[in-house]
């Protein structure tokens, strides 16, 4: 795999769990990155522990389902940097899992607006960013989950939020192809909590609870790099990551 020297991207929900890690990857690799998240303290730690010198990365506190914060981070970027290589989009939300008579309409309206609209927003502005820059094109990666395909149970908000990643994905895979913008999807199955904390149980399509395999964090971001490393004129347009036994394949 290449190196990113030179290249600029940005990792939505750097501070924490996958963004972090991804964030620590691609700024191990050379790349330079505008970190984006809701807390700056936890997106500056992100930077500290990197190493990085100061003006290779930059924490920019934003709510990616306030249009206007994201235009604020995408000019910020642009500042700084000049231009952009890569968007991961990362960051989401977490509810409780409920049976779908018992879902709060303010837990889907979280979902929705950090997962669907803060990725669609933050696509938006990195797409006219990415087409208007010379030269021009660009790279957006989405994070999305087994559940984009196949649901777990008591989850229909997370579910309904993944497959509309699904469809940004496409969405802009299509209509970023007359500007040399590629998309592609990561779905990434069970990750070894980052914490040391061991792997709760989940709900099985039966009913019953089961404690899952689990992957390191490293087998996420080796797939996450490779994605980011390709020439511009390759694109990985889906790739899945999870453990050989995690009850995925005949979910249910």
């Amino acid at each position: 795999m290449s190196g990113g020297e030179g290249r600029i991207g940005v990792v939505t929900g750097g501070g924490s769990g996958l963004g972090r890690a991804a964030a620590l990857a691609l700024l191990d690799r050379g790349w330079s990155l505008a970190l984006a998240g809701r807390r700056k303290q936890t997106l500056e730690e992100t930077a500290a522990l990197s190493g990085a010198a100061a003006d290779r990365v930059i924490a920019v506190p934003t709510d990616i389902s306030d249009p206007d914060q994201v235009a604020a981070l995408f000019r910020t970027v642009g500042d700084h940097f000049g231009r952009l290589d890569l968007l991961f989009n990362n960051a989401g939300a977490a509810v409780p899992r409920r049976p779908v008579p018992d879902v709060a309409p303010a837990d889907w309206n979280t979902i929705i607006a950090t997962t669907v609209t803060g990725t669609f927003l933050c696509s938006q502005e990195a797409f006219r960013m990415m087409r208007d820059q010379s030269p021009q094109g660009g790279r957006i990666i989405n994070n999305g989950a087994p559940s984009a395909y196949a649901p777990r149970p008591h989850a229909i908000a997370y579910t309904t939020a993944k497959h509309a990643v699904l469809g940004i994905t496409r969405g802009l895979s299509l209509d970023g192809r007359p500007y040399n913008i590629s998309c592609g999807q990561i779905d990434v199955g069970n990750v070894t909590p980052v914490d040391g904390s061991p792997q709760p149980p989940s709900m099985q399509g039966d009913g019953t609870m089961a404690v899952e395999a689990t992957i390191p964090v490293e087998r996420f971001t080796d797939a996450l790099l490779l994605m980011a490393s390709m020439p511009a004129d390759t694109n990985v347009q889906s790739l899945t990551v999870l453990p050989t036994t995690m009850p995925y394949i005949g979910r249910g």
